[in-house]
């Protein structure tokens, strides 16, 4: 039925004050007004009226919603019209490529949800939902626009199949999830991968516009396949650091192959910061593939190219200066650690010059506090489970943990003392205010703190001699100078909160009589620390110092104080 233009401009009137519209009022009546359209009878030859008639893009996107909610509705549509409303799409997009992209987005998100939808639904015999890969071919086959299109189709369709509606059984998205998994998965994986080579076999040129948002559509699409639910146990993103990726048994040869890690590696080389990211959280999905998925030959040789890729990435660290880089980077190495033993590692042919560059990158970050900081976390991360192995570690190779954790463990605690007068001058945020960032980092430096012990502990007796010195001289002084005590108690608060963490860090198994001795002289220094701010009282006294005099206590009790443990301790 053909509409009057009357509508048409109603509608479109409708759009700018839903989309753009400042005015509550306007915006609730026009939401109003739509929801009605997409009850009523004629919704789907308005979405058509706006579709080929729009004269903006507002009015398609618009279409495109009431498309997507007409198709997710609890009672499905007859089957012959989502089949003609899927074609229409595909012919739609395929005659107009040069579409906002936000319309794109939302129409192949309608193709992707009829298509999971009707993923089991036959006509004549036919599944006729699951030649979605077919259409696609039609679209790689025509200009750089149509191929982004198709592309794009393949990456909404594999986010649409992973994502659960939570309004629907459970079982029933399982069932679609596995059945896509087994019968298409694999294959759109391994034609992005080709398709990511032979954009690399061409000279990049990242002027390009269109070259680059396609790479930046394959990759997401790459993402998207290595991102799946395969097994349907919803893996919580938040626990991040824990993920083993259930790549199916049927993947391996494409995991075996070594040019499949070199494709993504040599991308992250190749592109623009913002792409070359998205290629470092491809390989963090690669890192994470389940053990079981290789043999230990295989598994070896498969480390072996991870840990070159690493080696190269740090011997040319220009792209790591991006804080988008970095993160992944951060994530990668993490992930290296959560996969692999450190008997596995160590037998690798590059690891001592690896573990060196590691070594530095890991300082150099530490130094740089202000940059990246919620990327430390993975960082301190590694070291703490590559020392935590040490005692399990069988190989004749060495580890050479000895040698860096204690710099790592020297890093962390001079850059947290050097960041004090920084914070205070220029007024920053004090990392001291966020506590349970804090704690956590401390928790993962005491671990590697114990590597090497004597180190951490003479280090932190020489810091924390000269501190308290420079304090009492700025008590003592005839003129106080208020900004360097402020400055000198930042300090000490932190020298506070080390001294805790390592105390509370010892473990019965490993401790000896020096050990404890060193915690003995270690904390006599805290107990001298708590007289000298109480002589202050009640004229001055640092909330900063306090709490981590608190937490030091705290630590030190459950450690050496209390009636399960032995009294002959050394401390």
């Amino acid at each position: 039925c053909v509409l009057s233009e009357q509508s048409l401009a109603e509608l479109e009137v409708l759009c700018n004050h839903l989309y753009e519209g400042t005015d509550l009022a306007q915006r609730m009546q026009a939401e109003k007004v739509l929801l009605e359209l997409i009850d009523s009878p004629e919704c789907l030859s308005q979405c058509q009226l706006l579709l080929e008639q729009g004269t903006t893009s507002y009015a398609q996107l618009l279409a495109a919603t009431c498309l997507s909610k007409l198709v997710s509705r609890a009672s499905p549509l007859p089957i012959e019209q989502r089949i003609d409303i899927r074609n229409y799409i595909l012919n739609y997009v395929a005659s107009q490529p040069k579409l906002a992209p936000f319309v794109i987005q939302a129409l192949v998100q309608v193709i992707a949800k009829i298509t999971k939808l009707g993923w089991f639904e036959v006509l004549k015999d036919q599944l006729v939902f699951r030649d979605i890969i077919a259409d696609v071919q039609k679209f790689l086959q025509g200009t750089v626009d149509h191929y982004i299109i198709g592309v794009m189709i393949l990456s909404e369709l594999t986010q649409e199949m992973n994502l659960v509606d939570y309004s629907r059984p459970s079982a029933k998205h399982r069932k679609i999830a596995t059945s896509f998994r087994d019968t298409s998965l694999k294959d759109i994986l391994m034609l992005a991968c080709s398709l990511l080579k032979e954009l690399l076999a061409k000279p990049l040129t990242l002027q390009d516009q269109q070259q680059q948002s396609l790479a930046m559509q394959l990759l997401k699409l790459v993402l998207n396949c290595l991102n799946f639910d395969f097994i349907g146990n919803s893996a919580d993103e938040s626990a991040d650091d824990l993920c083993t990726v259930q790549i199916p048994t049927n993947w391996r040869t494409i995991f075996l192959e070594p040019e499949t890690l070199d494709l993504f590696f040599d991308l992250y080389h190749s592109l623009p910061p913002m792409l070359s990211q998205l290629a470092l959280s491809c390989l963090v999905q690669f890192a994470s593939a389940r053990r079981s998925l290789f043999n230990n030959p295989e598994r070896a040789k498969y480390l072996g190219n991870l840990i070159k890729g690493v080696k190269q990435i740090l011997e040319n660290p220009q792209g790591l200066s991006d804080p988008g880089n970095y993160h992944e980077f951060c994530r990668f190495l993490a992930r290296l650690k959560t996969n692999y033993q450190l008997g596995e590692l160590v037998m690798v042919k590059d690891y001592p010059e690896v573990i060196q560059l590691i070594a530095n990158f890991t300082i150099t970050s530490l130094q740089h506090w202000e940059f990246a900081p919620n990327s430390v976390h993975y960082l301190l991360t590694l070291w703490q489970r590559m020392v935590a192995s040490v005692p399990f570690v069988k190989s004749a190779e060495p580890h050479l943990l000895d040698t860096y954790a204690p710099e790592i463990t020297k890093a962390y605690i001079t850059s947290r003392l050097e960041c004090v007068p920084v914070v205070i001058r220029d007024g920053l945020e004090d990392p001291l205010d966020d506590t349970a960032t804090v704690f956590q980092q401390l928790e993962q430096l005491c671990t590697v703190s114990r590597c090497e012990y004597e180190k951490t502990c003479t280090l932190l007796v020489q810091l924390f001699d000269q501190n308290a010195q420079n304090y009492q001289k700025l008590l003592q002084a005839s003129s106080r100078n208020p900004l360097e005590i402020t400055v000198q108690e930042g300090r000490l608060a932190w020298l506070v909160y080390f001294v805790g963490t390592f105390v509370g860090g010892r473990l019965t198994y490993t401790s000896t009589d020096e050990h404890d001795a060193m915690d003995g002289e270690l904390s006599c220094r805290v107990f001298q620390l708590i007289t000298l701010m109480d002589a202050q009282l009640p004229e001055s006294s640092n909330e900063k110092v306090e709490l981590a005099i608190l937490w030091f206590l705290d630590q030190f009790r459950k450690t050496y104080v209390g009636d399960q443990l032995q009294h002959t301790s050394k401390v």
